[in-house]
C-alpha cells in the first residue's frame, strides 16, 4: 500500500504542470497556440527558436497534458489541450505576476502603461458595441493568425503594415485594437500610432485566445 496520500499524488501531478510552465519559451509557445493549431515549424518561426529547441519544449508541454497533437501527413500539428482551462491558467499566472512580482510591475509601467494608460475595453463592452455596429475592430496580428480565427467583422491590418494602411480605417469611427493576449505588444503599439494620428482608439482588455475561451463568437478566413 502506498504511503503517499491522494492529496500528495494530486500535488505531485500539479507540480509537473507547474514545472512545464517554468520557462519563458514554453509560455510563449502556449500564447502562439492560443491563436490556433500550428506545426512545429510554424511555432519555431513564431518564437524565434530552432526546430529542435521548439520540439523539445513542446514535448515537455505535451507530457504535462497542456498541449495535444495530431498528424497531418508528415507534419505534426500542436494545439492547446483543454483550451479554455489552459488560457485561464495563463491568465491567472499573469494576474499573480502583475500583483506580486516587482519586475513584472516595472515592465508594465515602463513599457505597456507608458504607451497606453487608458482603461482597456472589456469583452462585454465590445460585444455590446459590435451588436450595435458602433466600432471598427482592428486585428494587428500576422495574417496567418487572423486566418486561423478572429473576432467578428474584424479588419486585419498586421502591425508592420499599419501606418501604410491607415486609409482603410474610417477616421470618424472609434477603433478597438487587439492581438494575441494581455502582454502582446502589437496592440499597445497600434494604439500609440493611431492616437498620434487623431483616431479614437482603445485596446481590448486581453486578446483573441481569451475572447474565444469565453465562448464568444469567432470567425475564420
Amino acid at each position: 500500500m502506498s504511503s503517499i496520500g491522494p492529496k500528495h499524488e494530486i500535488f505531485a501531478s500539479l507540480a509537473e504542470i507547474a514545472q512545464a510552465l517554468g520557462h519563458a519559451h514554453r509560455l510563449e509557445l502556449l500564447e502562439h497556440l492560443g491563436q490556433g493549431e500550428r506545426s512545429v515549424e510554424e511555432l519555431a518561426a513564431c518564437a524565434s527558436l530552432t526546430f529542435a529547441n521548439a520540439s523539445r519544449h513542446l514535448q515537455i508541454l505535451r507530457r504535462a497534458s497542456l498541449v495535444a497533437t495530431r498528424r497531418d501527413g508528415k507534419r505534426v500539428l500542436y494545439r492547446l489541450a483543454g483550451e479554455g482551462e489552459v488560457i485561464a491558467l495563463l491568465k491567472a499566472l499573469s494576474r499573480v505576476g502583475e500583483r506580486n512580482t516587482a519586475e513584472v510591475e516595472r515592465v508594465m509601467n515602463a513599457y505597456f502603461r507608458a504607451r497606453d494608460g487608458l482603461e482597456a475595453v472589456s469583452r462585454a463592452e465590445l460585444t455590446e458595441r459590435l451588436r450595435h455596429d458602433l466600432v471598427t475592430v482592428l486585428d494587428v496580428r500576422p495574417e496567418a493568425e487572423f486566418r486561423l480565427g478572429h473576432l467578428p467583422r474584424a479588419l486585419s491590418i498586421p502591425w508592420p503594415e499599419l501606418e501604410l494602411r491607415l486609409g482603410e480605417l474610417p477616421p470618424d469611427r472609434p477603433v478597438v485594437a487587439y492581438c494575441r493576449g494581455p502582454f502582446c505588444v502589437l496592440s499597445f503599439e497600434a494604439v500609440a500610432v493611431l492616437r498620434a494620428r487623431g483616431f479614437t482608439v482603445h485596446r481590448l482588455e486581453d486578446g483573441f485566445p481569451e475572447w474565444k475561451a469565453a465562448g464568444l463568437p469567432v470567425e475564420a478566413a
